[in-house]
């Protein structure tokens, strides 16, 4: 009788013990991936694919993108010349209207130039010995946009100011709450920005997507998204019919303290483009995203780096930074 009381008083006390312990412990809230997307400039207006996780919320955030771009490529139809940097303010809102059921909308605004970092390219490219793709023959930090059929100009984008990107609308339903947690969405992207200059496609863009979220311990959670997208045809100085495309992206988030994560993402998509001749554009891209968070309270500010890790697809690098604020 004697052990079977010590046996139990020792039960009791691991598990006040073990109680304490994770009262004291500090609580991991999961904010969910970086807030990026595909910014290559001829997809981007093709309501390009981004990671998001499948739960809901409700947020405000504020994102600051700059990316530099090169592609100098001709083919027997078709003739693109990109050599520019661009600056893209993105403005965002989710609102949970009902049990599960979020609505969201994202507004972008778009600036292209010439910028100032070609010099500090070239010079890394000689210093490693790594290709530049003819960057170095052109211009240093001259701006141009160009893409032509048929010796016809399809898109002449300019350098300075700003422009309306493609408005995008989208909701967001829950079907899974627990872990795993498992939405599906649909978007619709406004032509609102001006296909002429690079700016959108001129189009209605609409998408499809399952979302899962699955957490594995205390301090790490997997986002993984898949969908197809529709564009609209790019109706600037020529009209050119896109195509569907899929895309998929996964990603992890490590919770280094109660505020601070470090996130690791990958997107793969097929090109929205009739077959062009141009390998960069024809290929799939597949884009690699590495950065980190810092959350307080509501409040979270985050910093990342997106590569072009398969030269098709994408900007040569992207350097990205946003705030978000949940309700």
């Amino acid at each position: 009788m004697k052990r079977i009381i010590d046996t139990t008083l020792l039960g009791a006390a691991a598990l006040f013990f073990m109680a304490v312990l994770a009262a004291a412990a500090p609580a991991y809230s999961f904010e969910g991936p970086l807030q990026v997307r595909s910014q290559f400039p001829l997809f981007m207006h093709a309501d390009a694919s981004g990671l998001e996780s499948a739960r809901t919320n409700d947020a405000v955030a504020v994102g600051f993108s700059y990316s530099s771009v090169y592609l100098n490529r001709q083919s027997v139809e078709w003739n693109v010349l990109l050599d520019l940097e661009m600056a893209v303010l993105d403005l965002q809102y989710r609102k949970v209207v009902a049990p599960g059921l979020e609505l969201g909308i994202r507004v972008p605004v778009i600036n292209f130039n010439g910028g100032f970092m070609d010099g500090f390219l070239d010079d890394f490219h000689k210093t490693f010995d790594l290709p530049d793709y003819s960057r170095s023959e052109r211009p240093r930090n001259e701006f141009a946009y160009e893409v032509s059929k048929n010796g016809q100009r399809v898109i002449k984008g300019t350098s300075g100011g700003a422009g309306l990107g493609d408005v995008r609308l989208s909701v967001k339903k829950l079907l899974l709450s627990g872990d795993p947690a498992v939405s599906i969405s649909a978007g619709l992207e406004l032509p609102t920005g001006d296909a002429h200059k690079g700016y959108g496609n001129g189009s209605l863009d609409a998408d499809l997507a399952v979302m899962v979220d699955k957490q594995w311990g205390p301090r790490l959670m997997a986002y993984f998204n898949a969908g197809i997208i529709f564009p609209g045809d790019v109706r600037a100085e020529q009209r050119i019919e896109l195509k569907e495309f899929f895309y998929a992206a996964g990603g992890l988030e490590y919770l280094l303290t109660s505020d601070l994560g470090l996130l690791a993402q990958a997107t793969f998509q097929t090109s929205p483009y009739p077959k062009t001749g141009v390998g960069m554009i024809d290929r799939a891209g597949f884009l690699g995203v590495f950065g980190i968070r810092y959350t307080k309270a509501k409040d979270s500010i985050e910093l990342s780096m997106t590569e072009d890790l398969n030269t098709a697809g994408a900007n040569d690098f992207t350097l990205h930074m946003a705030y978000k604020r949940r309700f």
